[in-house]
């Protein structure tokens, strides 16, 4: 069995770390340079780093915050936020990150990512999908941090995007963001059967328990994980931590 990858997504609102509750309200987590430094030793998978308020206020890139991350982290980095061009991600792939995840302009002008793909490769291309029950159950997708729906199916979409060049998914479900109530295995399950690119399920992570979960009924080829490596439990305080080796072989493989 391949590796299942843990990786740390992490959020950005400027230069500060925090961590949402359903794509709200987010808390103050602490400086993002220090927290690199925390998962390097933790030697972590790979981290994933997104600015959430950056389409929505219409921001570029923090290019110099991003460098220094780049030059601080000593794994694969992933960075989405922001990316409405291809001249921007050429940046960001500039500083030193290895992937770009890329939500809103999938959908805005899908020609970026097509050119993308073609220059740098699918593997170096993630599609970020946010997605949200409706009142009626029904799997509805978002782009710009959750505020603006899209009509579509996420089964098509996600297939879509594997064949405008996606190389991996980032497959979000916001009811279950910040919870720690564990992922959303329907969601993921629906979306790993329909394509053949890896998917990143996220949103939900609380334990080592659930990352089994996902990965074994869901078919996830990777956990992304927020509140349950950057707080001490639930309700408590903030610690950043990461699962020892040992733990994640009993419960994963």
């Amino acid at each position: 069995m391949l590796k299942t990858r843990i990786i740390p997504c992490l959020s950005l609102v400027d230069d500060s770390l925090v961590k949402t509750v359903r794509f709200d309200n987010y808390s103050y987590i602490g400086d993002p340079i220090n927290t690199v430094r925390i998962f390097n030793e933790l030697e972590v998978d790979e981290l994933c780093f997104l600015d959430i308020r950056a389409t929505v206020n219409n921001k570029q890139p923090d290019m110099a915050l991003l460098k220094q991350i780049a030059d601080e982290c000593f794994m694969p980095l992933s960075y989405g936020g922001g990316i409405n061009s291809f001249e921007t991600a050429a940046q960001i792939f500039a500083a030193g990150f290895e992937k770009v995840v890329l939500n809103s302009v999938t959908y805005t002008n899908p020609a970026v990512v097509a050119k993308l793909s073609e220059h740098y490769g699918t593997q170096a291309i993630i599609g970020s999908v946010d997605v949200k029950k409706n009142m009626w159950g029904k799997y509805v997708v978002y782009i710009k941090d959750g505020t603006e729906r899209i009509s579509v199916d996420v089964v098509e979409w996600a297939q879509k995007l594997e064949a405008l060049g996606i190389g991996e998914l980032l497959l979000t479900s916001i009811d279950k963001d910040g919870t720690w109530a564990g992922y959303d295995v329907e969601l993921t399950k629906k979306v790993t059967k329909a394509v053949s690119i890896p998917v990143i399920a996220n949103g939900g992570a609380g334990n080592i328990r659930h990352i089994s979960d996902v990965v074994k009924k869901g078919g996830a080829s990777a956990a992304g994980v927020g509140s349950m490596v950057l707080y001490q439990k639930k309700d408590m305080g903030v610690l950043i931590n990461f699962p020892d080796k040992e733990t994640i072989k009993a419960e994963i493989y």
